[in-house]
Parts: C-alpha cells; sequence; structure tokens
C-alpha cells in the first residue's frame, strides 16, 4: 500500500481550518463548563439537602447519557417544538456551532463538577480548622482556601478530562461542522482515501494530544510542587 502524500498536502488548508474549528470548540467549551462546574461542585459537598441533590441529579444525568444522544437532542431533538422555533432563543439553537458548544459544556461541567468535588472533600482538616480560627466566613474560607487548593489538587485529573473532551469535539462533523474530522471525511468523499485521509486527521489530534499533556504537565510541576515527596 502506497501513502498517497499528494492528497496530503493539497488537504492541509481544509485541515488547517478544522483544526482552527476544533480549538474553537475545545476552548469555548472548557471554559464555559468550568464556570459553570465550580458552583456545581461547591453544591455536590454542601451538607444542605436542596443543594447537593440538584447537582447530583445534575451530573448523574449527564454522566449517564452519551455525549453523541445529548448532542442530538440539542441540535435535532429542541427543533421539533414550535415553542423553541418561536422563541428568541432560535436563532442561536439554530446554529450548530451553538448547539455543539452546548452539548459540549453540559457534559464537561458535569465530569468536571464531579472532579472539583472530590477534591474539596479530600481537603486536610488542617486547612479547614485553620481557616476557621482566623474567622473566616463560609463564602471566604471557599475564594480564599478550599477552591484555590482543591484546583490546584485536581490538576491530574482535570488534565484527562480536556484530552477527553478533545476527543469528542470530533462528534460536531455529525451536525455539519468542519472540524479535523469533519475535514478528513471531506476529503475521503472527494478522493476515496479514507485511510490518507483519516490518518493525517489522527496526526492532527495525536499532536495536539501532546501539546495538552505537555502544558499540564508545566502545570502540576507549578503549582503541585508542594505535594512531591522532599528529598534528603
Amino acid at each position: 500500500m502506497i501513502f498517497d502524500y499528494t492528497v496530503v498536502w493539497s488537504s492541509l488548508p481544509l485541515y488547517a481550518a478544522g483544526l482552527l474549528e476544533t480549538l474553537k470548540l475545545l476552548v469555548i467549551s472548557l471554559a464555559f463548563g468550568l464556570l459553570l462546574a465550580l458552583p456545581l461542585g461547591v453544591a455536590r459537598v454542601s451538607a444542605k439537602r436542596w443543594l447537593s441533590l440538584p447537582a447530583w441529579l445534575y451530573t448523574y444525568v449527564i454522566r449517564g447519557t452519551p455525549m453523541l444522544v445529548q448532542l442530538f437532542l440539542i441540535y435535532y431533538g429542541l427543533a421539533q417544538f414550535a415553542v423553541v422555533r418561536e422563541s428568541l432563543l432560535w436563532p442561536w439553537l439554530a446554529s450548530a456551532t451553538f448547539c455543539a458548544c452546548l452539548a459540549f459544556t453540559l457534559n464537561t461541567s458535569a465530569y468536571t463538577a464531579e472532579i472539583i468535588a472530590g477534591s474539596l472533600r479530600a481537603t486536610p482538616p488542617g486547612e479547614i480548622d485553620a481557616a476557621r480560627a482566623m474567622g473566616m466566613s463560609a463564602p471566604l474560607m471557599y475564594r480564599r482556601i478550599l477552591l484555590p487548593s482543591a484546583l490546584r489538587r485536581a490538576l491530574p485529573q482535570y488534565s484527562n478530562e480536556v484530552i477527553m473532551m478533545l476527543q469528542t469535539t470530533s462528534l460536531a462533523s455529525i451536525v455539519t461542522l468542519l472540524d479535523l474530522t469533519g475535514a478528513a471525511r471531506a476529503v475521503n468523499a472527494q478522493y476515496y482515501l479514507p485511510f490518507e485521509a483519516y490518518v493525517t486527521a489522527g496526526a492532527f489530534y495525536l499532536v495536539l494530544t501532546f501539546i495538552l499533556v505537555r502544558l499540564f504537565r508545566l502545570a502540576e510541576r507549578r503549582w503541585l510542587a508542594y505535594l512531591a515527596p522532599r528529598k534528603g
């Protein structure tokens, strides 16, 4: 079998456009997903049932259903209701980009909320006692002590979530978006060379994964250095 490099070379502009679309989906979803996950994570560890129960139900439903089903429900399912089509939200819900970002945001927020909740539960009791001894209120303690500490400890797990979200963005091509996987589909449809088309897309994903892993390693080295065993 001969790998046709000429097809790959001529299709690089298409893959570049797909790469930008993939990065846009990833950055938007992660940013809004993290903003949503912070209050959800705090609610998950709350002793108040009226806070913790809705947060648990949200993360349970989102994590318990496939990402593809969620994307189809948002992009195709909502359009069947006249009240949605006649609402002010329809210009956004009619956009494939908005629907994909919304689905990805909801999905990653549920997983990230559980990561944050787990890190909050693992907070050393001494940190909490010290904060209370200084007279900190609960909101101030969360802002200055608990959340910063939990977010640092969550870095290794969150890096896996980011990598998974990068792979998940490949589903965007199903709703007509030209991401990296969509670019590979277009190349295959034009040249009937699936091996070249998808190997090239896979190479882009591998490079992106390598870059993300390195960035998180640097972040862990900076913010988790105090957890490393001391020498001597």
